[in-house]
């Protein structure tokens, strides 16, 4: 039988154990704490809490704390609307600032339409999977193969598909995500500012044609927009027109003017004309 004075022994000096851990945490602790901003859960409270990464930040919280340490403005955030950033900037005591608004645009406007299909793909219905097993069947290997991966990647439903299977962008809400952009296997989406309007909806690899054979709206390398464009805005490369983005002051929208595909277009909204676009998803 263990004696009484043996328990309170053995008490005492697990008590006096615990008091010296205690003691080396509390210290730690103090030594080691890293101070944290309490102003952040104020503002990540007013964001729409998306974590899209279109701000450039890698979520919401982030964003936050470059708002307080003065690295962004409010107004990058490109999910909230005005009065949002306008709290931002009230609760912090700050200007809510400007950003140039971007928008995801496709460099391709080959629907079923007007891009013929030279075999018939049969496997998983995604641009991915087709990409990956001979193009997908159609044509033109560089154009959209219509899967949808695109509009399925976006959180904000700002992509529909057309009727002809193309991916149609609502500029309006958009968030430049950048979603669309990695999903894409072909690389066809690009963000860029909503005020850019010169668009080469194309990357054909082939010319004159040939290009014309694999799709009716596909960039043939005439040459025409570049010889009517100001100096230095388009360029051919590799039988592509490439609109040079810095020199965006001279845009005109004469250098579309005798596309003879209508390859080359002027953007001042919506990317592709309305009977592009079918009514719902499932028209797709």
């Amino acid at each position: 039988m263990i004696a009484p004075a043996e328990i309170l022994g053995s008490v005492a000096i697990l008590g006096g154990v615990a008091t010296v851990f205690g003691a080396a945490i509390s210290v730690v602790n103090n030594r080691f704490r890293v101070w944290e901003d309490p102003r952040i859960d104020g503002v990540r409270d007013l964001l729409p809490g998306a974590d899209c990464g279109a701000c450039g930040q890698a979520g919401c919280r982030a964003f936050a704390e470059a708002v307080i340490s003065g690295g962004i403005e409010p107004a990058q955030c490109t999910v909230m609307g005005s009065d949002e950033r306008d709290d931002v900037a009230a609760f912090l005591g700050i200007d809510a600032g400007s950003a140039d608004r971007r928008v995801a645009r496709l460099l391709c406007a080959g629907g079923r339409d007007v891009a013929p299909y030279r075999a018939d793909y049969r496997g998983i219905e995604s641009c991915a999977a087709a990409a990956a097993v001979t193009g997908g069947g159609k044509a033109c290997t560089w154009g959209c193969l219509g899967y949808a991966d695109c509009a399925t990647s976006c959180d904000f439903d700002a992509i529909t598909m057309s009727q002809f299977h193309l991916p149609v962008v609502d500029a309006d809400k958009c968030t430049a995500c950048n979603d669309c952009v990695e999903a894409c296997p072909l690389d066809l989406f690009v963000l860029m500012p909503h005020e850019t309007h010169l668009l080469v909806q194309c990357k054909s690899l082939l010319s004159g044609e040939a290009a014309e054979a694999a799709c009716s709206v596909a960039c043939n390398a005439c040459g025409r927009c570049a010889m009517d464009a100001e100096d230095g805005l388009i360029s051919m490369v590799d039988g592509l027109a490439v609109v040079n983005y810095d020199r965006v002051e001279l845009e005109n929208p004469k250098a579309i003017g005798r596309c003879p595909t209508g390859a080359i277009v002027w953007v001042t909204g919506q990317q592709f004309p309305e009977s592009h676009v079918a009514t719902d998803t499932a028209a797709a």
